[in-house]
């Protein structure tokens, strides 16, 4: 988890998304990485819980622009 204050955290932008969008296999978008949860539930989202999921997002080679 993030230690850092909402104030403090890295400049994102607004979403992860890529306009790349497919869940068609499993729970995860193929473009940004999010589950469909995560997805659905993005607006409502803290910047910290927002960042934790940029943070395993990108470690995972997300996103991606050729899903």
């Amino acid at each position: 988890m993030s230690d850092l204050p909402a104030d403090k955290l890295p400049p994102r932008p607004d979403t992860p998304c890529v306009a790349v969008c497919s869940t068609t296999f499993d729970e995860v978008c193929r473009g940004c990485g999010r589950t469909v949860v995560e997805v659905a539930h993005w607006v409502s989202m803290s910047a910290e819980q927002k960042e934790l999921v940029w943070q395993r997002i990108l470690a995972q080679g997300y996103p991606r622009r050729n899903g």
